[in-house]
């Protein structure tokens, strides 16, 4: 399925976001760059579209309360079944919302994001609901995981379960946060250069990085 192309409002929307200021030059070539780069994306897409599998389970999802929500670790909660029983039997997980989940809001921490909706499992989610494991919630991350902090998530800071004036490290803040805050057993996250141990380590819970290419990257 082809990216949808931001409209002027949106561009205008997304620069003032980050402080950019663009003239009228500016702003009449940004569409063109946008086209030329969200081309190249659609070609690659078109590769896998047959592919997609619709989800055969109820995908329900709720944006929590701040009283829900104390940490701002939760993106979305879900309660999606496992489909069979396995070692992970009666285990609920948190997925970091850079890692697909059919039917359930993506934001990858960024407002760029917002809006999207994946039609397929990552290749992680699919094994975890086979082991057993119950899919609680998709996890606050950094915006786009460029941060080791926690403070740059687009719906607001990750705080840390410890003490709520901090920060709980990044980019799978959330992940770390609501493993240490007792939310849920386990979460899912993503290191290529620390972003699963460094949350681990400020909020006092196990982060592994497991052997590459041992989890597949897929979704």
């Amino acid at each position: 399925m082809a990216t949808i192309r931001p409209d002027d409002n949106a561009i205008d929307t997304a620069a003032r976001h980050y402080g950019i200021t663009l003239d009228q030059s500016a702003r009449l070539e940004w569409p063109a760059l946008i086209d030329g780069a969200l081309g190249s994306y659609d070609v690659v897409d078109q590769l896998y579209a047959d592919e997609a599998t619709p989800p055969t389970t109820s995908r329900e999802h709720v944006v929590p309360t701040a009283n829900e929500n104390p940490l701002s670790a939760w993106y979305v909660t879900t309660s999606i079944p496992p489909t069979s029983d396995g070692v992970l039997t009666g285990r609920r997980v948190a997925i970091k919302d850079n890692v697909t989940v059919a039917g359930v809001p993506m934001m990858n921490g960024s407002r760029t994001v917002e809006g999207f909706t994946p039609s397929r499992d990552a290749t992680v989610v699919t094994r975890l609901l086979a082991a057993g494991a119950t899919v609680a919630g998709k996890a606050v991350c950094e915006d786009l995981c460029f941060s080791g902090s926690s403070f740059t998530p687009a719906s607001g800071p990750v705080r840390n379960p410890w003490d709520p004036q901090r920060e709980a490290g990044g980019s799978s803040g959330g992940s770390a946060a609501l493993v240490a805050n007792g939310d849920v057993d386990f979460a899912i996250g993503g290191d290529q250069g620390g972003s699963i141990r460094i949350p681990a380590a400020f909020c006092g819970v196990v982060g592994h990085k497991p052997t590459f290419g041992l989890v597949p990257y897929t979704g």
